[in-house]
C-alpha cells in the first residue's frame, strides 16, 4: 500500500504553473521543427507568445494573489514567493528562446522564402519614403502623445497594448522643457503593414507598426529633439472577480468588470532591449513591479502580431495540406430517423461539426419538436448554432439556453449572444452561482405519436465551428432513453428546479464525477490486489486534483498499469519508485490542439469507456458543472479506444514523455521502427483529401 501521508507535498506533486510553462516550451519546439511547413512554424511561435500572455494574465496573477494572502499553492504547497521566482526564471528563458527562434531561425527562413518582415535598419530610401507618408496620413492623425509633467501624470496603459516611451530634449511651443513622453498605439491601427509591390519589389514584404512608430516618432514633437524611443508593453491581471452572492444581476456586474479589466494590476513589463535603466526604473515604479517581472526584448514587444502574416500570405506549399472533414452517418433532413436506429459518434476535426448544426437545424424546423435545451460556453462569431437556436425560438419552440457568462476572454461575446437570444424569445439562464457551466450538452424533445422522445448531443468540446477545425474532440448523438433522462435532469438542476438527482448513465460535477472517478480507480486497485489485471488509460488536457493523483499512486503501487495522455499541465510525478513506477505520462503536441477527454478503465476484462467535458482538475471536478458520458455501443467504444487512446500511445513523432522532475523528453522512434503520428493517421483514415 502506497503511503503518501508522510511524504511532503512537493515530493508528491509537480507545480502547476511550472508544468504549464513546460507545455509552452513544447509548443515552441514545434516552431523549431524543420519538418513542419514554414508558415505553420511561424504560427506555433505566435501561439507560444499568446499562451505566455494568458499565463501571466491568469496564472501569475493568481500566484501574486496567493502571495498577498499568504496562501501556499496547490497541490504542491510551494510558497508563492518561491513560485514567482521560479516562474520568472523559467519564463525569461522561454522568452529568450522565442526571440532566438524568431531572429535566428524563422525570420531568415521567411526571407529566403520571399516573405520579409523588414527591420527598420534594412529599409531602403524608397521604402522609407513610402512609410513616412503612410505614417503622416494613416497613423499620425490618430495618435495623442502625452508629455509627462506635473499637469500630465503617467497615463493609464491598457493591458497588452503597444506603447512607445520617448526621451526628449529642447522646449515645446509653451516653453516647457523636454523630458519623457508616452505614445500609445490605438487598437484601431493595424499591427502589421504590407508594402505595395511597386514600392518594395517583393510580393510579401511587411513592416511592424512598432518599427514605424519608433522610426517616425520625432514627427510628433516638432521643434524638439528625440534622444530615444523605446517600445514597451504591460501585461495585467485579467481575472474577473464578481461576488455572485452579492450582486442582483450577474450580467450587469460582469459588464462593469469588463470595463475595468484592461487596467487591473500589472504582472509583467516587456520593453526594448536597449532601453536605458532610468527609464526602465520609472516604468517599473509606475506599474508597481520589480525587476523580476521585467523582460527586455530583442525584437518587437508584440511578437505574436507576426501571426497576421500567416493569413496575408497565400502560399499553400508553406502550410499544412488542406483536408476535408468527413460527414457523419446522419441524414441531414431526417436525423431523428438515424438516431433511433443507433448512436452516432463524431471525432472532430476529422469529422465535420456541421452534423451538429444539421441536427439542430432539423429540430428548429421540425413541427414535432417541442423544446430545445442547450449549454453554451464558447461559440465564436457568426455562430450557426446561435442562428438555429434563434430560428427555433422564432418558430415557436421552447428554447432554453444556459450561457456561461464567465467563459474567460469570451465574457463580452457571450453577453451579446444572451441579448440576441432573449430578443428572439429564447429563455436564457446564466448557470449556477459559484459554478461555471462547462458542460457541453444539447437536448431535443420531440413528439412521436403518443410519446415524447429525447435526442441528445454530448461533447468534450465547445459548440464552436472554428475550434472544431483546430481542436480534437469527441461528440455523441444518441436517443438512449437513460441518457436523455439524465440530461433532462441536469437541465432541471441548472434551472434551479431540481434537487441533486441520481443519474442512470452519466456522471456530473460537482456531485458525482469526482466520486465516480475515484471509485473506478479504486476498483482497478482492488482487481490488481486480487491478482486480476488492473489497467487505466486516460486522456485529458490537464491534471492537478490531489485526491485523484493520490488514488492513482495507490493504484500504481497495487500493480495497476496507468497510461496517461495529458496535453498540458500535469502535477503527477510518474515513474517514482515506491510511488508511481507503474504510471507513464505523455503529451502530444501536433497540428491540432488535443482537447478531448477520454477515460478507460480495464475492469478485469469488462472495460468501461467515458468521454467528458472535464479534466481531472480541482476546478472541473469540484467547482464546475461538467458531464461525463459513457460510450455504450461496443463498436463505437472500440473506435474511441483505438482512435483516442491506443493511437496516441503509439505516436513516436509528436509525443513527449514526462519525467519525475517535471521536465519532458521528446519520444524518438527507434531506427527499425516506422515513424507514426497519431494525428497523421487519423487524417489519412478519416478525412477526405
Amino acid at each position: 500500500m502506497t503511503d503518501t501521508t508522510h511524504r511532503p507535498e512537493h515530493e508528491l506533486f509537480l507545480n502547476r504553473e511550472l508544468s504549464q510553462l513546460e507545455f509552452n516550451t513544447r509548443v515552441l519546439a514545434q516552431a523549431e521543427d524543420a519538418s513542419i511547413p514554414l508558415l505553420e512554424r511561424l504560427k506555433y511561435l505566435c501561439i507560444s507568445c499568446t499562451n505566455l500572455d494568458e499565463f501571466f494574465e491568469i496564472r501569475v496573477a493568481t500566484v501574486r494573489t496567493a502571495l498577498e494572502f499568504g496562501a501556499p499553492l496547490v497541490p504542491d504547497h510551494m510558497p508563492p514567493a518561491l513560485a514567482l521566482q521560479r516562474i520568472h526564471d523559467a519564463a525569461g528563458k522561454l522568452v529568450d528562446a522565442q526571440y532566438r527562434c524568431w531572429n535566428e531561425t524563422l525570420r531568415p527562413a521567411l526571407n529566403a522564402a520571399g516573405i520579409r518582415v523588414l527591420a527598420r535598419e534594412s529599409w531602403n530610401a524608397k521604402q522609407k519614403r513610402w512609410l513616412q507618408k503612410y505614417f503622416e496620413n494613416e497613423i499620425l492623425p490618430v495618435l495623442s502623445p502625452l508629455g509627462l509633467d506635473p499637469a500630465h501624470p503617467f497615463p493609464r496603459i491598457l493591458n497588452k497594448s503597444l506603447n512607445v516611451v520617448v526621451v526628449l530634449e529642447g522646449k515645446d511651443a509653451f516653453g516647457r522643457k523636454g523630458g519623457m513622453a508616452i505614445v500609445r498605439a490605438p487598437r484601431s491601427l493595424p499591427r502589421i503593414i504590407q508594402l505595395p509591390i511597386e514600392v518594395s519589389g517583393g510580393k510579401h514584404d511587411f513592416v511592424l507598426l512598432s518599427a514605424v512608430l519608433t522610426a517616425f516618432v520625432d514627427d510628433l514633437f516638432p521643434g524638439m529633439s528625440v534622444k530615444g524611443a523605446y517600445q514597451f508593453r504591460v501585461t495585467r491581471n485579467s481575472e474577473l472577480f464578481v461576488d455572485e452572492e452579492e450582486v442582483e444581476n450577474l450580467a450587469s456586474a460582469l459588464k462593469g468588470e469588463l470595463m475595468a479589466r484592461g487596467f487591473r494590476p500589472a504582472v509583467r513589463l516587456e520593453i526594448a532591449e536597449h532601453c536605458p535603466k532610468p527609464i526602465v526604473k520609472t516604468l517599473l515604479q509606475n506599474f508597481g513591479l520589480d525587476e523580476k517581472a521585467l523582460h527586455r526584448i530583442n525584437g518587437p514587444v508584440n511578437l505574436n502580431r507576426v501571426s497576421l502574416v500567416y493569413d496575408l500570405v497565400q502560399r499553400p506549399e508553406l502550410k499544412f495540406p488542406s483536408f476535408k472533414s468527413r460527414k457523419a452517418r446522419l441524414d441531414e433532413d431526417q436525423p431523428f430517423d438515424t438516431l433511433r436506429t443507433g448512436d452516432v459518434l463524431l471525432h472532430h476535426p476529422y469529422e465535420s461539426f456541421s452534423s451538429v448544426v444539421d441536427l439542430l437545424k432539423a429540430a428548429a424546423n421540425d413541427p414535432d419538436v417541442l423544446a430545445i435545451k442547450q449549454t453554451l460556453y464558447r461559440t465564436g462569431k457568426d455562430s450557426k448554432i446561435i442562428e438555429q437556436l434563434i430560428a427555433a425560438a422564432q418558430n415557436g419552440k421552447d428554447v432554453t439556453v444556459v450561457i456561461e457568462l464567465r467563459a474567460r476572454f469570451d465574457e463580452e461575446a457571450n453577453l451579446g449572444l444572451a441579448d440576441r437570444l432573449q430578443e428572439a424569445g429564447a429563455q436564457v439562464m446564466y448557470g449556477v452561482v459559484g459554478h461555471k457551466t462547462h458542460a457541453k450538452m444539447m437536448l431535443i424533445v420531440r413528439r412521436e405519436g403518443k410519446t415524447l422522445r429525447r435526442y441528445v448531443h454530448l461533447g468534450t468540446g465547445n459548440y464552436h465551428s472554428g475550434t472544431s477545425r483546430a481542436y480534437t474532440d469527441i461528440g455523441l448523438m444518441t436517443a438512449d432513453p437513460d441518457i436523455g433522462t439524465d440530461v433532462h435532469g441536469l437541465f432541471q438542476q441548472l434551472s434551479g428546479l431540481a434537487p441533486a438527482i441520481k443519474l442512470k448513465r452519466l456522471m456530473a460535477s460537482p456531485f458525482t464525477l469526482h466520486k465516480g472517478i475515484l471509485k473506478k480507480i479504486e476498483r482497478e486497485t482492488r482487481h490488481a490486489r486480487a491478482g486480476r489485471p488492473g489497467h487505466i488509460i486516460a486522456k485529458m488536457n490537464s491534471l492537478n486534483e490531489a485526491t485523484v493523483i493520490r488514488a492513482l499512486y495507490e493504484a500504481s503501487n497495487a500493480g495497476v498499469k496507468i497510461e496517461l495522455i495529458v496535453r498540458s499541465a500535469c502535477c503527477l510525478r510518474p515513474g517514482v519508485p515506491g510511488l508511481s513506477e507503474n504510471i507513464t505520462v505523455r503529451s502530444v503536441v501536433g497540428r491540432f490542439l488535443e482537447h478531448s477527454r477520454v477515460y478507460w478503465f480495464g475492469n478485469a476484462g469488462e472495460p468501461e469507456l467515458y468521454c467528458s467535458s472535464a479534466d481531472w482538475m480541482e476546478r472541473n471536478l469540484l467547482r464546475r458543472i461538467e458531464t461525463c458520458f459513457p460510450i455504450l455501443d461496443p463498436v463505437l467504444s472500440a473506435r474511441v479506444f483505438d482512435e483516442e487512446l491506443a493511437n496516441y500511445l503509439a505516436d513516436n513523432q509528436q509525443a513527449w514523455n514526462l519525467k519525475p522532475d517535471g521536465s519532458y523528453s521528446r519520444v524518438v522512434s527507434a531506427v527499425d521502427v516506422m515513424p507514426y503520428s497519431a494525428q497523421g493517421a487519423l487524417l489519412a483514415t478519416l478525412c477526405q483529401r
